[in-house]
């Protein structure tokens, strides 16, 4: 069962990957010539190129509508390959329209957590999901950040890691709009380093050592001796 339980909460870190390996998807937005125009409802909208003439091009949605839009205003799309990519500095066409088509469809599918070069971004899923439990800690531990999905407790790690092995202080900033979670993520971040630090001072299966974690844990997180800067 514990076994089950870990392999559930795996869907809102990391997705099925199987869809990559089809090369029908591919094909097929080869052939429509797929790109980003503007939309006033949803920022921007998918459609495929039908003619050129001069600055002006003209597309066709969707929903089968044409539309004429200056070149200036098309923003090029990524193949299928790169759909809610984990790294958007990995994508081959990086601009706004493809970065926020990449949170969105993330988003949707539970993934909140995602990279973007050295910076992770978070979208606010205003729900609980269960991706915060011992056992999720227990995969971050001692990994580095491209061995595992995108994660707040990734950051972190790699930051403990860093401080124990070069004796540096290190600095995670959160930052972000109001409600946006920045002090859930900071709670997350003492929580981990809690946990992996409390750890080191005996075994897991230890009830001394447990009882240690959970008061750590407890004085971190509560009492917040870590200073919340909000910019």
């Amino acid at each position: 069962m514990a076994a089950d339980s870990a392999s559930d909460d795996s869907k809102f870190l990391r997705q099925d990957h199987d869809f990559r390996n089809s090369g029908v998807g591919q094909a097929d937005w080869s052939a429509k010539k797929m790109v980003w125009i503007p939309s006033e409802k949803e920022g921007f909208e998918a459609a495929s190129i039908k003619e050129e003439k001069g600055d002006d091009v003209l597309v066709e949605l969707a929903n089968g509508r044409k539309a004429t839009v200056n070149k200036d205003d098309i923003q090029k799309m990524n193949p299928p390959k790169f759909s809610k990519v984990e790294d958007m500095a990995a994508l081959t066409c990086l601009n706004e329209a493809s970065v926020l088509h990449n949170l969105k469809e993330r988003y949707f599918s539970s993934l909140i957590y995602t990279y973007s070069g050295l910076f992770c971004v978070v979208v606010n899923p205003y729900k609980m999901l269960p991706i915060y439990s011992e056992k999720i800690i227990q995969i971050y531990k001692g990994k580095k950040r491209h061995e595992v999905p995108p994660h707040i407790y990734s950051i972190t790690d790699n930051a403990y890691r860093n401080m124990m092995q070069e004796r540096e202080d290190q600095s995670i900033l959160c930052t972000g709009e109001s409600g946006a979670g920045k002090t859930e993520n900071t709670k997350k971040v003492i929580q981990y380093l809690a946990v992996v630090a409390s750890s080191h001072k005996g075994s897991k299966k230890d009830t001394g050592a447990v009882s240690v974690t959970s008061s750590v844990q407890y004085n971190m997180i509560h009492y917040n001796t870590l200073e919340l800067c909000y910019l």
